[in-house]
């Protein structure tokens, strides 16, 4: 008998387009954070950071797809599919790129983009083992412009956001770079897609 998600339908904690969640980095127990705060450094965009608070509303990111009619809301996302991640409370979405981050000199990671509309480097794919990607899954997102995966090394920030971790990029996939879905508001499967509602 095969577990859910694992015969190619999604299970019950199949995490589903338009959910909105915090996610949680499995190494160093932190959640994935963005705020009114900009990078003094490297590409002076809005900074992306980690925190052990589990009850702070700036680490609610929401899924999306690559566009917009890639990712039905409440479709199960499948592992390997390219989503975009959107802060919920500015509205920019998860990117990186060329810049050095500022206390490891890995890839920066910051918070791009208006109202939820960035650019190409937004767009990140799930990496996960089953065929969709389950809550109960520890998943590795990796970036489609650059090839590096979103990681946490444990550096910490001091003077405004103390004790914030920072978040980069990273060339390789290890141990520092999984994540796993944890609080939020999980959109459930439409049984019919053909049926769905629109909000």
């Amino acid at each position: 008998m095969l577990a859910p998600g694992r015969g190619g339908e999604p299970g019950p904690g199949a995490v589903t387009c338009g959910s909105v969640l915090k996610l949680l980095n499995t190494r160093h127990n932190v959640r994935l954070h963005s705020h009114e705060v900009k990078y003094g450094s490297g590409s002076g965009q809005q900074s992306v950071t980690g925190v052990e608070a589990s009850d702070d509303a700036n680490s609610y990111w929401r899924i999306r797809g690559k566009n917009d009619d890639t990712c039905q809301r409440g479709t199960p996302v499948k592992c390997g599919q390219a989503i975009r991640l959107t802060h919920v409370n500015t509205g920019k979405n998860l990117h990186t790129h060329h810049f050095p981050s500022p206390l490891s000199n890995n890839q920066e990671v910051s918070a791009f983009g208006d109202d939820g509309e960035g650019d190409d480097l937004d767009i990140w794919t799930v990496q996960c083992s089953g065929t969709h990607w389950e809550r109960e899954d520890a998943v590795r997102f990796k970036h489609i412009g650059t090839d590096v995966f979103l990681s946490i090394t444990g550096e910490q920030y001091g003077h405004p956001i103390r004790g914030q971790r920072e978040v980069h990029g990273m060339n390789s996939p290890n141990h520092h770079n999984y994540w796993m879905a944890m609080e939020g508001v999980f959109i459930k499967p439409s049984m019919d897609p053909a049926k769905h509602d629109e909000l």
